[in-house]
């Protein structure tokens, strides 16, 4: 096979509704520990390669040495807008996700929902945050699909670690068999024992917020209690301010001895 014919396929890759472009070390290592089918994964150095996976990833070193096919640096370059400083790129399948499986998770952990936003490194952060707080689910709305490799980068191929999908529209909410809160500065202040462990809870964007029609079907509204003066949090902050809020008050932390 031409290493050359990589260039077509991860450029195909990123407008393929099935795969995944995984950009950098921590994507692909997350991917592989999570479940993902790793289809190939191009190295500009396999030697740093494997350097890198015996120091972060010892317990993978021999999936990714079989997997690793080093390439041309030119080529390399070529494989990605903003080719990784790790020199790793892989290509997976992605994970096939039924928002409405979601919804009807019965364990108790809160699903997230992110109404359209807008940018994919931030989406990815909120779902780096999600499968670190071990959520039933990220879901969100808009434009924007959530597996884009931008995403996939900001999360660190944790997408392979929480269902992660995108609602067509609002209506999908309907029926719910969970409270919607939606989390809005002009809300009641964060109680975190008194939330819902099943809850589904709205998060907007920065700039936007929640729309009308979303406050409009939210249970309840809550506010994360700021500082005077500081108008806003950033899309992930916020989000994880209230997962690890929910978290640690549902599972309080032992004092130290």
């Amino acid at each position: 096979m031409q290493h050359g014919s990589l260039i077509p396929r991860f450029g195909r890759a990123r407008r393929d509704p099935s795969l995944a472009v995984l950009e950098g070390f921590h994507p692909l290592k997350h991917a592989l520990r999570f479940g993902a089918t790793v289809l190939e994964v191009a190295t500009s150095d396999s030697a740093e390669l494997g350097r890198l996976t015996d120091q972060l990833a010892p317990d993978l070193s021999e999936r990714i040495a079989a997997l690793a096919l080093e390439v041309d640096p030119e080529v390399f370059l070529q494989l990605a807008p903003l080719p990784p400083s790790t020199g790793v790129m892989a290509l997976a399948e992605r994970r096939a996700v039924d928002p409405a499986a979601v919804l009807a998770d019965r364990r108790s952990a809160p699903v997230v929902l992110l109404e359209d936003p807008r940018d994919l490194g931030n989406m990815g952060a909120c779902v780096r945050v999600a499968a670190a707080a071990d959520v039933a689910g990220v879901l969100t709305t808009g434009g924007h699909d959530p597996w884009q490799p931008d995403a996939l980068r900001g999360a660190a191929g944790l997408h392979y670690a929480v269902p992660v999908a995108r609602l067509d529209g609002l209506a999908a909410l309907t029926p719910l068999d969970r409270p919607l809160l939606a989390v809005d500065p002009d809300g009641e202040p964060l109680d975190p024992g008194a939330l819902d462990p099943r809850a589904v809870l709205a998060f907007g964007s920065e700039r936007h917020g929640l729309s009308d029609e979303l406050i409009s079907r939210a249970d309840a509204r809550v506010s994360i209690p700021m500082r005077p003066g500081v108008s806003s949090l950033n899309l992930a902050t916020s989000v994880a301010a209230v997962l690890f809020a929910w978290r640690l008050a549902a599972r309080p932390v032992s004092p130290l001895a």
